[in-house]
């Protein structure tokens, strides 16, 4: 199996954990802050753990490096609680809605980062999936905490846009294990000054749910996501993460009895077709350069 091919499944086994992430908003009974920090504890731990039986090298290569990790690991911990804020404040579907508006961000800005022509297909798949994206959206009142989640969503999904564009240009040369390690252990020290809940007041069963979070819904899904942007485009990574969506709306049918409304269907369709589609072209335009 070549690169490309292994970082597109990374890419969507990511993607389908990443789809459970949103319902540990409700699940967990702490602030957004608290949960990111201790699944970041968690995360930090398992990624450690990984790196050193992997026999990578927890040290990087330059000084520069650190300041870039350190850069890196405030923007995602920033991202992480505006995300889990804006799902606390409105819904979930309305905040990972809000929050995917990022893939569109992305198609935007990339090619200004590179210095590469804007295709107009790509103004073609971003615009499409905020159409998908859009229609997920259930009815719901607009009152001031679900208008601020939609905000603190549209934040979060510029913050994450950032992180991917800075980590493709800058961090790069290091495994997605390496990158998340560091990244989780900046978070926690960055936010740990505003832990607002006593530890020794946190249920066992929401501890178990904490790990779950910061093992199999972060350190495995970030390792594989960061891992799979050294091989593709933060373009292409964008478009097919909106399988996200769809996913954590069939999970929180299952696991927290949401409905899947016709709307929600329909738009989650126009999603899963349009990163499918660009999914096709990224491995065409491989395949052209290596027979060019």
């Amino acid at each position: 199996m070549d690169s490309k091919k292994t970082g597109l499944l990374e890419l969507h086994f990511a993607v389908l954990l990443f789809g459970g992430t949103a319902l540990f908003s409700k699940l967990i009974p702490l602030s957004a802050l608290d949960i990111t920090l201790l699944r970041c504890v968690v995360a930090a731990t398992v990624l450690a753990l990984i790196v050193k039986l992997s026999k990578q090298s927890i040290r990087l290569s330059a000084t520069k490096d650190y300041l870039i990790a350190i850069g890196l690991g405030v923007i995602v911990s920033l991202h992480w609680v505006t995300y889990f804020a804006s799902m606390q404040l409105s819904s979930v579907a309305i905040g990972m809605i809000a929050f995917f508006t990022y893939p569109v961000m992305t198609v935007l800005i990339e090619p200004i980062v590179t210095k590469t022509k804007l295709k107009l297909t790509d103004v073609i798949s971003g615009i499409a999936v905020l159409i998908g994206v859009a229609l997920l959206i259930p009815e719901a009142s607009l009152g001031n905490d679900v208008t601020l989640g939609i905000a603190i969503g549209i934040l979060s999904a510029a913050l994450f846009t950032a992180r991917n564009l800075l980590h493709k240009r800058y961090f790069s040369a290091y495994s997605g294990q390496q990158a998340m390690l560091y990244q989780t252990s900046v978070a926690v020290v960055f936010l740990a000054p505003w832990l607002n809940v006593e530890l020794s007041s946190i249920e066992q069963n929401v501890w178990w749910l904490i790990i779950l979070l910061g093992v199999v819904f972060t350190a495995a899904p970030h390792a594989l996501f960061t891992s799979a942007l050294r091989l593709l485009s933060a373009k292409t990574v964008g478009l097919v993460s909106c399988l996200q969506p769809f996913y954590g709306a069939v999970l929180a049918l299952f696991l927290l009895g949401e409905d899947l409304a016709l709307n929600t269907i329909v738009g989650g369709t126009l999603v899963v077709v349009t990163a499918l589609f660009e999914t096709q072209q990224s491995h065409r335009s491989n395949s052209v350069k290596k027979t060019a």
